[in-house]
């Protein structure tokens, strides 16, 4: 049997990783400002997440949900701690696409509508509701293509006002930075006057933090820049460090009803040990401080080298976007080959940067340095 070809590889076999840097199997290191798609967020081989994850499954990796689980508790309690929203409830799943289907399948159990407004160059998912929230037509299959969605341009409250107020709208959702649109970012006045909305119109408003949340930005979230509180809020990609997991944050507006929403593997004990794992090197080794503090460095000596083909350098945190005067594919290959360091990619001419969260000043010295000898 062969892969289904679905993606297209580099010629580079990754063996194992540390920190920052990541080695192939021929012992050639690089590093890495990509992070595989935000996933690694406390760094490659974290001792303390291997210990924790190790000591887990020597005791127990899954058991049904059918059961207590008191590390989904634990989990629960420290996640609503850092975040800020104690009040919440958590669900537990193991995709971002997972987390937004369950945001909208509960929005539209909660008003019985079923129209969606999402984001022009939006990407929320693969999976039916969440590839139709997506703004990409070449991913969305005829049967998942079925006008619950409406894309709205990115700051423009008077276009997404005139459609929430015909009264039909089930859910906004809402990446606060976009990462596949372009690392776009999201206006404190827009979403304000989106919150505004939606409460008026009885409209739920899910944040999809999957890819710009959980410390990225340098705030916990995303939208904690904007001053605005979503009904839901959804959650993956960094939360256990690789290991697959996601989850749904939920207002108490929402009363849990048994059956309503399920899942097999989400909040397995693995899982959870992970998460926890996670949170206990975010908060000593203070990593959403030094997203925001080196974050900010890398883009200020962007700006200010004046590098040539570098039109526009957009973020917050460490997750960046640098919009080139050319397609990106010659630059992203020669930084991969040539200076033997990862990055991400948006559109046709934005490079995305989305290091771990423990990123040093001194390796963003050295991602510029690299990154000049290809320009």
């Amino acid at each position: 049997m062969n892969l289904f070809d679905v993606y297209p590889l580099f010629d580079i076999a990754i063996d194992h990783g540390k920190g920052c840097t990541v080695w192939d199997d021929k012992g050639q290191e690089y590093l890495d400002l990509y992070g595989g798609h935000a996933v690694i967020s406390i760094g490659h081989s974290h001792p303390h997440y291997i210990e924790e994850m190790y000591r887990q499954l020597q005791k127990m990796g899954f058991y049904s949900n059918s059961v207590q689980n008191p590390l989904q508790r634990q989990l629960a309690e420290r996640l609503g701690k850092i975040s800020g929203y104690e009040d919440y409830q958590l669900f537990l799943i193991n995709s971002g696409a997972e987390a937004n289907e369950n945001a909208l399948k509960l929005a539209s159990f909660y008003n019985g509508r079923t129209r969606i407004l999402s984001l022009e160059k939006a990407f929320h998912g693969r999976t039916s509701l969440a590839v139709e929230a997506t703004n990409n037509p070449k991913i969305i299959a005829p049967i998942n293509a079925n006008n619950h969605v409406t894309y709205l341009p990115i700051n423009d409250l008077e276009a997404w006002k005139m459609e929430i107020e015909k009264g039909d709208v089930c859910a906004v959702i809402i990446e606060c930075i976009q990462g596949v649109g372009g690392i776009r970012l999201v206006e404190a006045d827009f979403m304000q006057g989106l919150r505004r909305l939606c409460d008026q119109y009885n409209t739920v408003l899910i944040c999809d933090e999957i890819q710009c949340g959980y410390g990225r930005s340098g705030k916990f979230f995303a939208h904690q820049y904007l001053n605005v509180t979503p009904d839901l809020i959804t959650v993956a990609k960094g939360i256990a460090n690789g290991f697959p997991m996601s989850a749904l944050l939920i207002s108490p507006k929402f009363t849990p009803v048994y059956g309503q929403l399920g899942t097999t593997f989400g909040g397995n004990h693995l899982a959870c040990a992970g998460a926890l794992a996670v949170l206990d090197v975010m908060e000593e080794e203070h990593l959403v401080d030094n997203a925001a503090e080196v974050g900010n460095y890398l883009m200020n000596r962007l700006r200010s080298e004046q590098l040539p083909h570098v039109v526009d350098v957009r973020g917050r945190g460490l997750m960046i976007g640098i919009e080139l005067d050319q397609p990106y594919k010659e630059i992203r290959n020669r930084l991969v080959k040539e200076q033997h360091c990862f990055t991400g990619c948006s559109g046709i001419n934005v490079l995305r940067l989305l290091p771990p969260l423990c990123l040093t000043k001194e390796q963003a010295d050295d991602f510029i340095t690299r990154f000049r000898n290809v320009l």
